[in-house]
């Protein structure tokens, strides 16, 4: 059982002593160096658990933990066995609730907080930085990237954090504080986070993805639960997607602060109390005082990077929190028209002979496959990888009168090609072989019997689009490696043909 708690963590800020708190933070990536670090900088005694490191930047890191006081396992076996004399546990979003670590945490009582739980609590009081929170099953990123720069064309030291790529801990813990956080969220980090209170929050959309996480048969109603707690406790707008009643039902169930709204977007004609389309105009009727008669320009759709569908929705939810916040019209669309989005997301790569080719390898589940295919009239996919539990039924029948042919890769083709099979029997459909981890040559070799397949498929007018709809790790290192593949294989191929 362990000896009794010296002092209870859960009271704790950054202000207080955590003198006497022993935190144990399970996984060694970036949040969880994060977390062990200022837990060991705010005097707590940390014990740092991982199943090995991964490189060398990890045993530097582990290193610099160890001269800073901390003690650091990486090994083997390092997380099935939570240590004695624990008062915290500090999971990284890899940990699933039936991990052994977590399982022990519970039955012995101790707190089990994820590294966005941590760092809510660590916020100064004296700077109290609002926090606009996304998640979704897709567009997250892209999401939090524009309200980000929308952010900071209003003039405001905003940063985009979380899931994003920089730990919140650390920008919470910065010492000159920021005047707000745009946080991208996954159902993982959602999943450890309790006392979180948004400024304002959005769900982009909910379908299948990470169902390998979750066990059993409520593993989409967890999945969905877990996404819906972004909403609780928000306190000024809880912004939906009109599209996906499952992220209105979400504002529903929510207990939020008295007084917050549940602000839609849509691709279509906005209602009062949304944001949407007027035509060709980004639209506003929610967030000024003549709502019920009329709507703010916010910017065109020629002022977007895009006008792929999944692409305006994204904007319209930005536009939406950024409002909540209080930014101009103005700024909504010198933030939008500044922004570009990164690598691997709807990229256009070459044309040739009237056929254009584009890279979408960061559309890694079947939703954000689909909202890929339904940007272009007439596609060649190349698809496959990890479908990590996901079917592609649905997928095939929404996009099935817009494929022009099919080449598939990966482990889990089969799936795809049985969706294929039962609901487009007459697309013609290639499987390109490739052993997994097909990496020696980052995939070259794979991918150019892919790109050679992909052009005996399409003519004048199509799209070949690597819209994969699954993880990428089977036979690449990442999403980018992948698309990285994908567009160099394309460019020695016309490069041949010129």
């Amino acid at each position: 059982m362990g000896s009794p708690t010296l002092t209870d963590p859960t009271s704790l800020g950054r202000h207080d002593s955590w003198q006497g708190v022993r935190a144990v933070v399970a996984g060694f990536g970036v949040s969880g160096f994060a977390a062990a670090d200022n837990l060991t900088h705010l005097g707590a005694s940390v014990t740092a658990l991982a199943e090995g490191a991964r490189n060398a930047d990890e045993l530097e890191k582990a290193e610099l933990l160890e001269i800073l006081g901390a003690r650091v396992l990486l090994h083997e076996g390092a997380t099935a066995t939570l240590p004695d004399d624990v008062d915290l546990l500090v999971v990284s979003p890899g940990f699933r609730p039936d991990s052994p670590l977590v399982v022990q945490a519970h039955d012995r009582g101790v707190p089990v907080w994820g590294e966005v739980e941590l760092a809510w609590r660590l916020r100064d009081p004296a700077h109290d930085t609002p926090w606009l929170c996304v998640t979704g099953t897709n567009g997250k990123t892209t999401t939090v990237q524009m309200l980000d720069s929308i952010l900071r064309a209003a003039g405001l030291r905003s940063r985009a954090v979380g899931n994003v790529g920089t730990p919140i801990v650390e920008a919470v813990m910065d010492p000159e504080p920021y005047d707000v956080f745009a946080v991208e969220l996954s159902s993982f980090q959602l999943h450890y986070t309790d006392s979180m209170s948004p400024q304002a929050s959005a769900v982009l959309n909910i379908a299948e993805d990470h169902l390998d996480w979750y066990d059993g048969p409520s593993a989409m109603a967890d999945y969905t639960a877990d996404k819906g707690r972004i909403y609780e406790r928000t306190q000024l707008a809880c912004v939906y997607n009109v599209a996906d009643p499952a992220t209105e039902e979400l504002v529903r169930e929510a207990d939020v602060v008295e007084g917050a709204r549940a602000i839609g977007f849509t691709l279509g004609t906005p209602s009062v109390g949304m944001v949407g389309l007027v035509e060709d105009v980004l639209a506003d009727r929610a967030f000024l005082e003549q709502r019920d008669s009329s709507a703010a320009e916010l910017c065109t759709l020629d002022d977007l990077a895009s006008k792929a569908p999944h692409f305006v929705a994204n904007a319209l939810a930005a536009a939406a929190l950024a409002r909540a916040h209080g930014v101009s019209q103005a700024a909504v669309r010198d933030g939008l028209r500044a922004f570009r989005p990164d690598g691997h997301r709807i990229a256009f790569v070459a044309e040739h002979d009237d056929v254009a080719w584009v890279d979408d390898s960061k559309a890694t589940n079947p939703h954000a496959a689909r909202s890929s295919l339904q940007a272009y009239e007439s596609v060649v996919w190349v698809a496959g990888g990890l479908a990590k539990g996901a079917h592609f039924d649905e997928l095939v029948q929404a996009v099935r009168d817009r494929l022009r042919g099919v080449v598939l890769i990966g482990r889990d083709r089969q799936v795809i090609a049985e969706a294929l099979s039962r609901h487009a029997p007459d697309v013609r459909v290639i499987a390109v072989d490739g052993g997994e981890t097909d990496t020696q040559d980052g995939g070259q070799a794979l991918m150019r019997r892919v790109v050679d397949a992909a052009a005996g498929l399409a003519g004048a007018g199509d799209t070949v689009l690597l819209a994969p709809g699954c993880a990428s790790m089977d036979q690449f290192t990442s999403y980018a490696a992948r698309g990285d593949a994908f567009a160099a294989a394309v460019r020695d191929r016309l490069d041949d043909l010129r």
